[in-house]
Order: structure tokens, then C-alpha cells, then sequence
């Protein structure tokens, strides 16, 4: 008995679970580096409950991500997904006045956009096969310029203040945006880890083969997961909006490199199969602590894009040295 409690005590923590803690530590070091190089402006109020407002709308896009890349695949048009969202919503709310129940009906066909944007994405890349990156890319492309088309360029503008609420309201200090993005977070959680959807996605992302072999409908799974990040992508859509109480078919064109960040970095593996909700949670407190932290610093935008494709790559790359190594321990 001994020796067996011994050995337990001894277990090695798994990739995954080493990961969350050094995002954890990371987290943590980033933080008080900063609070104690700046705190009257990185420990302000303000300055928190703005890292909250923004980080919500790219960590639910990082989520729709981080389902696709689970499954096995991708899905790179979710910032086109959410800036239609957003520009039907819009339409809708302008349409019928403003009011109370113009904003939820907007609410709703935002809804559903994401919900046929990630049926069309699904489909394709479960029946014809086409590999997700060039269906996921095509769909950016599709997606931005319906909405380019029904905007003309300009950005829709003159929404109800009630409408902004959504993502800059408070209650008791807490923003709304941060108990929607804590909501999304509880339901992946449960989704991912006990239920028998989410051990199918997870199969299927391992082995796709294998899985059709033992009787899961590839098929149905691909359609449920790129549906499901369609709607994230639609929340994501309906908050930017909110945010900006404005909606066009440009904003948040760094977020695709973001949300592949943050998953890589979260430790969802690109190849399928691997990765959970809570490292890429991690990953966006990180992410966004980082770019507090460079705002703060006053860097350049541009730089800060450039920071986080050498981030993706280093990280990438890795990954790769990490892997490569333990399949030759192994042999």
C-alpha cells in the first residue's frame, strides 16, 4: 500500500496539465511585474474592467477555434461570421425603432447567422470532404463581403444606447461581457468533459477513421462543432457591436491570428484531438494581460500583430521540437 501511494505521489503531470500551470505561473508573473512597474494605471478600475470588455469578445472567437482545432480541423472564418452577425443585428434594431424587443429579435437573427454560417461550413467540410482551412478560409472571404455589400463600406451607426449596455454595462462593477464570457466558459467546460458529444469531437479529432469505424456519425459530429462555433461567433459578433454600438464588415481583422494564438498557446494540439477549455482560458488572461501590458507601454498596433505572429511561431515550432523529441525517446 505504501508503494502504491508512493508511485501515485510520483505521477507526472501530463502535457496538458503542465501547461495549465505554467499559464498559471505566466498569469501570475505578468501581473505583478506589471502592477509593480505601473500600478496606478494597470491596477486601475478602469483599466481591469476594459481588459474584461475586450477580452470577452476575442476569448468566445478562441473558443469557436478551439472546437474546430479539437475536432481535427479549423475554422478561420469566424471574425467574417461575427462582423455579419453584427451588421444583421443591426439592421434589425434600426429597423424596428430601437426598442426592447427590436434588440432581442436583432439578438436572435445574429443568432442565426452564426447558426447557418457554421451549418454551410460544416457541411462542406463533413460530406465533400474539402480540407476546413480552404472551406473556413472561402467562408471569411464569403462572409465579409456579404456584409461589405449590404454596408456599401460604411459602418451602421445610430443604435439604441440600451443596445451598448450589452457589452459596456456593469452590474456591481462586474461588466456583462465578463459574466457572458464566464457563462460560454462554465457550458465548454461541461460540454467538452462530460458529455458524450464532447468525447466524440475528441475522437474524432484523434483518429477520424477509427472513429467512423466505431460508429460515430463523422458527419453530424463535423456539422454540430462548426454550428456551434458559428454561434460563438455570433455572440463574439453581437458583443463588438454592442461595444462600438456600431457594426462593420472590418472590425477585428487581428483576431484570427489572435484566436490561433491563444489556442496553440492554450495547448490545443493543431494536429486534433487534444487540448482543454481551461488552458485556453489561461491563454486568454495571458493574451490579454501581454496586450494591456504593451498598451500601457504605448506599442505601436502594428507591432503588436507582428509580436503575436512571432509568439505563434515560436510557439509552434516547440511544439514540434517537443514532439519530434518524444517520438524518438519512444523508438
Amino acid at each position: 500500500m505504501r508503494i502504491l501511494s508512493a508511485n501515485k505521489q510520483k505521477m507526472p503531470l501530463d502535457s496538458e496539465s503542465r501547461n495549465i500551470v505554467l499559464l498559471s505561473g505566466l498569469a501570475i508573473i505578468i501581473f505583478v511585474v506589471m502592477g509593480f512597474l505601473n500600478p496606478k494605471t494597470f491596477l486601475s478600475l478602469t483599466n481591469l474592467q476594459g481588459m474584461c470588455v475586450q477580452f470577452a469578445e476575442f476569448g468566445i472567437l478562441s473558443y469557436g477555434m478551439m472546437m474546430a482545432m479539437i475536432s481535427g480541423g479549423i475554422d478561420l472564418s469566424l471574425v467574417g461570421i461575427a462582423n455579419l452577425t453584427g451588421i444583421i443585428c443591426s439592421l434589425v434594431i434600426k429597423s424596428m425603432g430601437g426598442t426592447t424587443t427590436s434588440i432581442l429579435l436583432g439578438m436572435g437573427a445574429g443568432l442565426l447567422v452564426g447558426i447557418v454560417c457554421g451549418i454551410i461550413n460544416g457541411f462542406f467540410i463533413g460530406y465533400f470532404q474539402i480540407p476546413p482551412m480552404l472551406v473556413t478560409l472561402s467562408g471569411l472571404q464569403l462572409y465579409t463581403g456579404i456584409g461589405l455589400a449590404i454596408t456599401k463600406g460604411p459602418a451602421i451607426t445610430g443604435l439604441p444606447e440600451s443596445f451598448s449596455q450589452i457589452s459596456n454595462g456593469k452590474i456591481y462593477e462586474i461588466p456583462y461581457s465578463l459574466i457572458i464570457f464566464t457563462i460560454i466558459t462554465i457550458v465548454l467546460c461541461y460540454l467538452m468533459k462530460s458529455t458524450v458529444y464532447g468525447q466524440h469531437v475528441y475522437f474524432m479529432g484523434t483518429n477520424p477513421v477509427a472513429s467512423r469505424y466505431s460508429g460515430i456519425n463523422n458527419l453530424k459530429i463535423t456539422v454540430l462543432t462548426y454550428c456551434l462555433s458559428g454561434i460563438l461567433g455570433s455572440v463574439a459578433g453581437i458583443l463588438m457591436a454592442s461595444r462600438y454600438n456600431s457594426a462593420k464588415s472590418d472590425y477585428g481583422t487581428s483576431y484570427t491570428l489572435l484566436t490561433l494564438l491563444i489556442c496553440v498557446l492554450g495547448g490545443i494540439s493543431p494536429n486534433g484531438g487534444r487540448g482543454k477549455v481551461l488552458g485556453v482560458t489561461l491563454s486568454i488572461v495571458v493574451l490579454q494581460l501581454v496586450s494591456s501590458a504593451l498598451n500601457i507601454m504605448r506599442v505601436n498596433s502594428f507591432i503588436k500583430t507582428f509580436i503575436w505572429g512571432l509568439m505563434l511561431i515560436g510557439i509552434m515550432a516547440v511544439t514540434w521540437l517537443i514532439e519530434n523529441y518524444k517520438s524518438k525517446a519512444k523508438r
